[in-house]
């Protein structure tokens, strides 16, 4: 059930950014009274569910048509509406343009006042941005209207008594161990674990101050290339809340757990022979036997309703994992866990400062992409789809939504041909130089374009199904 709530959460966040994206093209194009010939939700190849237009004065509707009607197309000068069935985006196709409908009959007539090439350069660059803009701007405004309406979750360090859950990467490199508490990341305060782990695996730190279990206080010095150390041994999150290990939740197929026999429900009680109360002590324990066997003692629940003691045997892989998701009892200091409200003034500076670190963050994670690991880590819909949770949430819906919105300005801003960035690179090209870019130049741009972003998401898209074939999702 969970997966249909996903792909529902998923349609319906990307038909407000693509509808609100292609606004971002319409509104300038009006102003600038350039003629609008189409706007569409979602592609529409071979037919389109809904059409609607308004040809003098009367409303014209059509449902599941192959093509525009021919009463359509001889009035231009009114906007059709519609509704396509591939759910990979949408459109506005502006009269006079090289686009993705590649309409080159259009093109080799005499450039009229309305279309687009007849404009300004400055005007169609502002018509090109509008969509990258609008998906920027709405980030930011979701950000701030989920911090006003929900406020925003704090960890207060003083009421911490079980510290924090360290991933052993970090524990056995740095010398920050399960149980501490980081009380200072250069020389500020931070008080939001999400924070905690973007900046050590984004941004650029050099030193956190922390408090071990005995009360010593240290500070240790954060090398620059952490964020792609940790990002190659999958040692993120890095930092988390402390709980502790209740069952296992949920067993991969075909990995060594499963070939160890152990079973969804079983409960995790010791790892070669040392008691186990935390879940970040399991982590530590199959990561100290990488590429070992480790002998695991379970409960496991009987048809009598009492429970046995198991010992299973199981090899460890590379990673540190043997395949399966722990399900958790209790977090530990929760009464440290705090939510602060804000004014609506305080929630567009933090809503606004917000949005500028998840930008800035998703640029960095282009460094991640460039490598082995990065590279076959890139997702298509089923990657998208898995950021949202399998209960409907509006918070967590609108958090991923501007998430995705700022993910869509910044790929769209990209200097890709097809995509805003490339016309934004011939369009700045022609003001600098004073002369348009040859439309055979635009025409084969456009196709290159398409034929990479084509590639991509077969590519990205084909991870997933790979993911899927191994029990990734």
């Amino acid at each position: 059930m969970d997966i249909w709530i996903k792909a529902a959460q998923l349609f319906l966040s990307l038909a407000i950014l693509v509808t609100l994206h292609e606004l971002g093209h319409f509104i300038p194009a009006k102003i600038f009274k350039t003629r609008i010939e189409k706007f569409y939700l979602f592609f529409n190849p071979w037919f389109s569910l809904f059409r609607y237009k308004k040809i003098n004065g009367k409303k014209k509707y059509s449902w599941f048509t192959k093509e525009s009607p021919s009463a359509w197309k001889d009035d231009e000068s009114t906007t059709e509406w519609g509704l396509g069935w591939l759910p990979l985006g949408g459109y506005v196709k502006i009269s006079g343009m090289i686009d993705e409908s590649m309409d080159k009959e259009q093109m080799e007539k005499p450039a009229e006042p309305w279309e687009f090439r007849s404009k300004p350069a400055w005007q169609r660059l502002i018509i090109m941005v509008g969509g990258v803009t609008v998906n920027l701007l709405l980030g930011f405004f979701i950000y701030t209207m989920v911090i006003f309406a929900w406020g925003r979750v704090q960890i207060n360090p003083q009421k911490m008594d079980h510290g924090l859950s360290v991933h052993p990467y970090i524990t056995e490199k740095y010398g920050i161990e399960s149980g501490d508490k980081i009380l200072k990341v250069d020389d500020e305060t931070l008080t939001n674990l999400d924070e905690l782990n973007k900046i050590i695996m984004l941004r650029d730190i050099s030193k956190m101050t922390v408090q071990h279990e005995n009360g010593t206080t240290e500070t240790i010095v954060i090398p620059e290339e952490i964020g792609l150390e940790l990002f190659q041994n999958n040692a993120f999150p890095a930092f988390g809340m402390r709980s502790t290990s209740s069952y296992v939740e949920a067993v991969n197929p075909a990995s060594n757990a499963e070939k160890s026999g152990l079973q969804a429900k079983d409960k995790l009680i010791q790892i070669n022979g040392e008691d186990i109360t935390y879940f970040d002590e399991i982590q530590s324990a199959l990561y100290a036997n990488k590429n070992k066997s480790v002998a695991l003692t379970v409960l496991r629940e009987s048809n009598e309703n009492k429970s046995d003691t198991i010992t299973l045997n199981a090899k460890v892989n590379e990673t540190g994992t043997i395949g399966f998701a722990v399900g958790v009892s209790a977090v530990q200091d929760s009464s440290a866990v705090e939510t602060l409200s804000y004014s609506f003034l305080n929630s567009i500076s933090e809503g606004t400062k917000y949005g500028l670190n998840t930008l800035g963050d998703y640029v960095s994670q282009f460094k991640f992409i460039f490598t082995k690991k990065g590279a076959g880590s890139v997702g298509g819909f089923a990657t998208i789809g898995n950021l949202f949770p399998g209960v409907w949430d509006w918070q967590a819906f609108w958090m991923q939504t501007a998430l995705l919105s700022i993910i869509l300005a910044f790929m769209n801003i990209l200097p890709i041909p097809a995509l805003d960035g490339g016309h934004v690179i011939f369009l700045i090209y022609e003001m600098i130089t004073g002369k348009e870019a040859p439309q055979r130049v635009l025409e084969v741009a456009q196709y290159i374009g398409i034929f990479l972003l084509l590639g991509l998401m077969i590519y990205a898209n084909g991870n997933d199904l790979i993911r899927w074939i191994n029990g990734g999702f």
